[in-house]
């Protein structure tokens, strides 16, 4: 009974705030939503009995990727009423994408989740660790796969890293160069001041 109203609990709570990801007004309050949200998906992991899964969710997502979306969006001064301008022309295409993922979802839903788990935990080896039994399927069975993400993940940290270091007027750049050639006389004045004078 308890896990059920901890289940319930979960799952409303991480509904609701991935409604308020995308539906407030404040980017700042989106991510904290977003947070939130991913709070209560790994304690959802945890009731499925993979701390592993909830653990990497806590610590990547909300960790990393989240906090880097805050400061991002903090640090940086976009103009979101003029991004937001233009949204009402891809409307039409969001929509289409709702529908289909929604019937995705309800067909997942039809699929008897409850006896496929059932089923895989019966299929999992005895005496491991969820962990242990994440692993050995990762790097055995799909490890054409995992390599392929990380290789995914490595052409768009390359593609972020020269999207930003385009060329900016205005922008100064650092150069190494320039500063380990430097002498004391291009960044230091020594001036004498006399007694009852001020600089």
């Amino acid at each position: 009974m308890l896990s059920a109203l901890a289940f319930y609990l979960f799952a409303v709570v991480l509904t609701l705030s991935a409604l308020l990801v995308v539906s407030a007004r404040n980017p700042v309050h989106a991510v904290l939503f977003l947070i939130l949200a991913f709070f209560n998906a790994a304690g959802l992991f945890v009731l499925l009995g993979a701390e592993f899964l909830a653990m990497i969710l806590v610590v990547v997502y909300v960790g990393a990727v989240a906090v880097l979306f805050l400061f991002v969006v903090m640090m940086l001064d976009i103009d979101f009423a003029e991004l937001k301008r233009g949204a009402a022309q891809y409307l039409p295409i969001g929509m289409i994408f709702a529908v289909v993922v929604a019937i995705e979802l309800g067909v997942a839903a039809s699929a008897r989740p409850i006896a496929l788990a059932n089923k895989a935990l019966a299929a999992a080896p005895t005496g491991l660790s969820n962990t242990e039994a994440l692993g050995r399927v990762l790097y055995t069975d799909y490890i054409f796969y995992f390599q392929t993400a990380g290789l995914v993940l490595l052409v768009a940290m390359i593609g972020a890293i020269v999207l930003t270091h385009r060329v900016r007027p205005g922008v100064r750049k650092q150069s190494i160069a320039v500063q380990n050639a430097r002498d004391p006389a291009q960044t230091m004045a020594v001036i004498d001041v006399k007694p009852g004078q001020g600089a």
